[in-house]
Formats: structure tokens, sequence, C-alpha cells
């Protein structure tokens, strides 16, 4: 089993988001069957989980279907539905074992009303734990939720509730998701694609970006502990110059 990184508590992220990639390609190389892909794709979630788990990352938020992915054809939605619903089943008594506090975000709406309520049960009866929280983003795009978040302040102001000139960044940000998280440290994509396809654009605007060629079946424990290694490296500047951030950890 790898072994977490020894780094400081300050160098570990404090939440890190995973776009899992990659699931179509690696039952293609493998020859698997139709959707085993997304099978070993899910198989490959339980060892990143208890890695950050003890690594001391507080929120894993992981991409599992996302609001462009309705496009897909039918038959394949319908097993990535299938299997968002046996993964929630499957988590639960892993979430007890670890005491993980298990929350989704996205667009519910558009779920199945059994899906739904298995979601609603499972939050419900995680929200006590504290030692680490798992997010699952499911008919999620990142300009649905801050069109979202607009769309609420917007009813505010028209409420008369609130002014449109009080709406600034920091207010915006109180009606994302994830809101009472911390912002995203890191971002990373597996399947060698280089972009964050509408993955959590207000929560990562700072993020250190993590690209790898690694099929996401295939990747480990092992590799992200080189993820974490190299985040502890990188000089998180924030808009300032490198002497400004320098001087602010000298002793």
């Amino acid at each position: 089993m790898p072994t977490s990184p020894s780094l400081p508590s300050k160098h570990i992220p404090r939440h890190i988001a995973i776009i899992m990639d990659g699931n179509n390609r690696y039952g293609k190389a493998k020859g698997l069957g139709r959707g085993e892909g997304h099978v070993a794709g899910k198989d490959a979630l339980d060892p990143i989980v208890e890695h950050c788990l003890d690594t001391g990352v507080e929120v894993l938020t992981v991409f599992a279907f996302s609001s462009e992915n309705w496009l897909r054809p039918p038959n394949e939605v319908a097993l990535l539905m299938r299997l968002l619903t046996s993964t929630i089943h499957e988590q639960m008594p892993r979430m007890n074992k670890y005491r993980i506090r298990l929350r989704f975000i996205g667009d519910r709406s558009q779920l199945d009303e059994d899906l739904q309520a298995l979601m609603l049960d499972a939050e419900a009866k995680t929200a006590h734990f504290d030692a680490m929280t798992l997010v699952i983003a499911i008919s999620y795009g990142g300009q649905w939720d801050i069109a979202n978040a607009a769309m609420t302040l917007a009813q505010q102001v028209q409420a008369g509730e609130l002014r449109a000139d009080e709406i600034d960044k920091a207010l915006l940000g109180q009606y994302v998701q994830l809101a009472d998280a911390p912002a995203v440290d890191m971002l990373i994509r597996t399947g060698g694609e280089y972009r964050i396809s509408n993955f959590l654009l207000w929560q990562s605007a700072y993020a250190e970006l993590f690209f790898t060629q690694t099929l996401w079946p295939d990747f480990g424990a092992d590799e992200l502990t080189q993820m974490i290694t190299e985040f502890a490296q990188r000089q998180r500047r924030f808009g300032q110059t490198s002497e400004q951030v320098e001087a602010q950890t000298l002793p």
C-alpha cells in the first residue's frame, strides 16, 4: 500500500477535484464488454478516497456525470445512472467505517426520483461525519452552477430583499455549489485531455492544475502521491509577486 506524503499540513491540499476521464478508452484497450470500462472506473474510486483520507485532504470532489453527458447515447446514460446508484449503495458502508461525509452537487431536477431520494438519504445519514467529505458531481456543470447562483440573487433583487449594487463576488460565492467548502486547491484530469470541461469553474479559480495520460481506471494512490508532492513544491501567489509571498513565510 502506498504511503501518504510526509508533508506539513500547510502543504497538503485541503480540496482536491478530479475529472475521472478515460473509462471508455480503458475498456476498449482491454477488450472489455460495452460499459465495462465505466465499471472499472467506479472501482478505481475507493483507493483514491482512502488515500486522500490518510493524507489529510479535507474534501475530494469527483466529476461523475456532467451536464453535457446527457447528450451521450441513451444506453450509455442509462448505464451511468445505474452505476451511480450502485456506487452510492457501495459507498455507504465505507462512509460509515471511515466517518466520511457524502455530498452531491448538480442539477438534481433531471435525475430519476429514486436516485434523488437515494442521494438525499445518503447525505442525511452521513451529515455528521467529519473525517473527510466526498463530493460526487452528478448532472453538474460550472456554467449552470454560476447561472443558478445569479438567478437566486436576481430573484432576491426582484423581491426587494437585495439591491443590485450589493452584489459582488463574495456574495455570489455564497450561492454557488460547495460555498461552505474550501476552494479547490488541486484539479486533476486523467485520460490525457488538457481541458477542465466546465467543472467547478468558480471554485477552481486559483486551483493548481494537473494533467496525466493515465486513464482513470489505472490512476492510483502512487500517482496521486507524486502530484501532491509536486503541489507542495509549487508557489501559489494568488496575484502577488514571488517576493511578497516569500516575505509572508519568513519567521
